[in-house]
């Protein structure tokens, strides 16, 4: 079996590093470590090593993550210290336990061909990273609400209260290494990469292995003790969080968002919150660690309450209840908070996303009775009813739940076939917002007597419809033998990366081939997956994402060969 690098060389899969260029090399899909570990895929790739899924065949194939930790240094002393920092963030891990914290499972010293390689066993976590999510929302024209950061940091603030009470500072808190897990909606602190934070035998100790040189935690999230001096306390962690919060909040980079020449955060301008909010997170931000809160629980008590509001995000599932009432304002009115309020509850019940649109159907529909009734003492009491229903904590975050009503079928044989489909997108690291809203174009275009009408729970026809059309566009995406990094940016691609294409030709950055050559090759690729589409290729939403994919693996491979 071979295995490549980026630049497309070939090499045995017994080999750590490419004969042809010296980049480390991933371990093989299938390769087995420790006689029991068999990798399904890469997850990524960090300061130290890379992540992977694999399957534990000592445990029924049940899925774990392995965490390959190979510093790319030759001197003893070094290899020394490589181990010595292993064990030290193997011997953190095995202390924390708490529900949103990957479980430990064991430590392992393989020896890969001629080498010693040490790899953590953890529990994987179902989710995507909040950087994902950012780069979803921000391909909608959208980022995270005040709402949701308030909920973000009430619900991981006590996992850093936990950390610390344990003597552990994580160190390298930011939005990638934040996930949102999907089974209960709440984010998990990942990758505790202590191995990152103390110096080694000469100086700080850099990598190869991450595309930038890591130092002390990731620049502009770090405190300025830990990136120029080494030192951390509890309050760095405090600081690193803030930073994930502004970024969520604006969608910017930490560098966009701070003046460096006079050390300030662009407050008011790039940075726009509540007071409340805005005095929370500049005390978690004060340049001097004395300065900032101290605790974890000290932010908590500040944090001001999240609002009960409707979710920012507009890709709420697209149910419309009617009401018939004409002349009667006021009970319009009155109705239509109703329905914002029916909407706001089921958001935040901890049902699944599935069930959410059926639960404001049923409390549509009551209302709908109500008001032909045209009963105002029975309105009245619906308000009431639902102004004192006890709202649970939101989930966090809101993810676009796009027009799809079919993301769970009810019946035992279209949960099956939802299973099989939704583990083929996810295998194929396919973004689900995107997969979700291409497969509804495709279904509603296929039935415009549906337009408009939303899929109840009784559909069970028009439910396998959908699942076919999801099943045969993973089938069109698996023949477009896209590459990873491809299908992982489905959804966000735009006429930017058109346009840098074009330049990049202009200035001969990708020799010889021109524009014209990317648009006949892409086309003809496009055709073939999906004959009569052309058109469809300008709905940049839609079709016109797997084009940019298509022409992207092209530029890229363009590159690689220059």
């Amino acid at each position: 079996m071979q295995v490549y690098c980026s630049k497309q060389h070939a090499n045995f899969d017994s080999n750590r590093f490419c004969t042809s260029c010296g980049e480390p090399l991933p371990l093989a899909v299938g390769q087995i470590v420790n006689q029991r570990y068999q990798i399904i895929r890469q997850l990524g790739q960090g300061g130290f090593g890379r992540t992977y899924l694999a399957e534990d065949q000592h445990k029924a194939n049940q899925v774990c993550v392995l965490k390959e930790f190979a510093p790319q240094v030759q001197a003893q002393q070094d290899l020394q210290k490589a181990k010595e920092l292993f064990e030290r963030e193997a011997s953190v891990l095995k202390k924390l336990q708490h529900p949103q914290i990957p479980c430990f499972h064991a430590s392992l010293q393989v020896q890969i061909g001629s080498k010693d390689f040490f790899f953590l066993v953890q529990d994987y976590i179902q989710g995507d990273n909040y950087c994902q999510l950012l780069e979803q929302r921000q391909a909608q024209g959208q980022t995270f609400s005040e709402e949701e950061i308030i909920l973000l940091l009430q619900q991981i603030l006590p996992v850093l209260s936990y950390i610390h009470s344990k003597d552990v500072v994580h160190r390298d808190i930011s939005p990638d290494n934040l996930i949102w897990r999907r089974s209960d909606h709440l984010p998990v602190l990942i990758d505790f990469g202590g191995v990152k934070q103390l110096p080694a035998s000469q100086g700080f100790w850099f990598t190869k292995l991450a595309v930038n040189h890591t130092l002390l935690g990731k620049k502009g999230y770090a405190p300025e003790e830990q990136i120029r001096q080494g030192k951390v306390f509890l309050s760095s962690d405090l600081y690193s969080l803030a930073v994930t919060a502004l970024v969520l909040l604006t969608g910017k980079e930490p560098q966009k968002l701070y003046d460096s020449y006079q050390g300030i955060w662009y407050w008011g301008k790039e940075i726009r919150v509540s007071p409340k909010l805005e005095s929370v997170l500049k005390k978690m931000l004060a340049y001097k660690p004395s300065d900032r809160y101290q605790t974890a629980e000290q932010v908590l008590k500040d944090l001001p309450s999240p609002a009960i509001t409707k979710p920012s995000n507009s890709y709420i599932t697209k149910l419309k209840t009617q009401i018939v009432s004409p002349g009667q304002k006021r009970t319009n009115a009155i109705v239509s908070k109703i329905h914002q309020r029916t909407q706001a509850v089921t958001n935040a019940l901890p049902l699944p996303v599935w069930l959410r649109p059926f639960a404001v159907s049923m409390a549509g529909t009551a209302i709908v009775g109500l008001t032909v009734a045209g009963t105002w003492a029975a309105v009245n009491a619906v308000v009431r009813g639902i102004q004192s229903f006890t709202i649970p904590t939101i989930s966090m975050p809101q993810l676009p739940s796009l027009p799809n009503p079919l993301s769970q079928p009810v019946s035992d044989k279209g949960s099956k076939n939802n299973a099989d489909v939704m583990a083929r997108r996810q295998e194929l690291e396919i973004p689900e917002v995107f997969f979700i809203r291409m497969v509804d174009n495709i279904f509603y275009s296929q039935r415009p007597d549906m337009q408009g009408r939303s899929i109840t729970s009784q559909d069970a026809a028009l439910r396998d419809e959908w699942l076919t059309i999801a099943d045969e566009l993973l089938d069109k995406l698996e023949q477009a033998e896209l590459s990873t990094a491809a299908r992982r940016k489905l959804g966000t691609y735009s006429q930017k990366n058109y346009e840098r294409w074009r330049l990049q030709a202009k200035t001969g950055k990708l020799g010889d081939y021109t524009m014209s050559q990317l648009n006949k090759q892409t086309n003809q690729k496009f055709e073939q997956l999906f004959p009569g589409k052309q058109r469809e290729k300008q709905n940049q939403q839609t079709y016109g994402q797997i084009w940019y994919a298509i022409a992207a693996d092209k530029v890229s491979k363009i590159q690689s060969n220059n």
